[in-house]
């Protein structure tokens, strides 16, 4: 389902040279799989999500979800395709300080272009525990109830793929499990691939598949 293959990517330094951030020649996620990417700080993990989602775009390779090569779409064909296809998890959740959490799914839905279903939207507010709290704006709300609004917004538009950065990273050693269980059981009911960057062991753990980005990156210097 997802693919990529001889992925290159650089950033400029402030002297004019070139920092390689990726290179990786081979990796695959099978749909509906789980899986966690570990490694030490500054390997590429965020941008490794960022490039599979199309909000950076690679230096070479391909990025293959489904049948699309996301490297030859459009910055707008590339947004409009992540709306569809990928739901995404930040670690500072991302959302809309002005609006309800519902209003919040919502409107992850109008992102999309597709059917702003209100129905589906409050169901998944339901599922993770926030039917009560509908009405709710962020501020309103506590760290981890903001984050479980992320997680149903992300899930909103039937995702193929979801990608979590870092998904419990601000969220108390309470709540941590409670995120995974959401992001895993949701993705699993849905039939979407998830892959979720963590530097907690304990996350990474619950799932079968742990990869390892620094032994896949050949930019990274051991």
């Amino acid at each position: 389902m997802l693919e990529l293959r001889d992925v290159k990517k650089s950033f400029a330094e402030p002297d004019g040279g070139e920092l390689p951030i990726l290179d990786i020649e081979e990796f695959h996620l099978d749909a509906g799989e789980q899986m966690a990417l570990v490694g030490r700080s500054g390997c590429g993990k965020s941008t490794m999500l960022y490039v599979i989602a199309g909000i950076s775009r690679p230096d070479a390779g391909k990025v293959r979800i489904g049948e699309w090569d996301i490297t030859l779409f459009t910055e707008a064909e590339c947004d409009r395709f992540r709306a569809e296809q990928i739901g995404y998890v930040f670690q500072t959740f991302n959302l809309l300080p002005g609006f309800s959490a519902l209003e919040n799914v919502l409107l992850g839905m109008r992102f999309a272009g597709g059917h702003v279903d209100r129905a589906r939207a409050k169901h998944l507010l339901e599922r993770v525990g926030l039917g009560h709290r509908m009405s709710h704006k962020p501020t309103q709300l506590s760290v981890g109830e903001q984050q479980r609004v992320s997680v149903a917004r992300a899930l909103a538009n039937q995702p193929r793929l979801l990608l979590a950065d870092e998904p419990t990273a601000n969220v108390d050693a309470g709540h941590q499990q409670q995120v995974v269980d959401m992001l895993r059981d949701g993705c699993r009911e849905e039939e979407v691939a998830l892959m979720v960057v963590t530097h907690t062991p304990e996350v990474a753990q619950q799932f079968e598949r742990i990869d390892n980005l620094e032994e896949i990156n050949r930019a990274v210097v051991l």
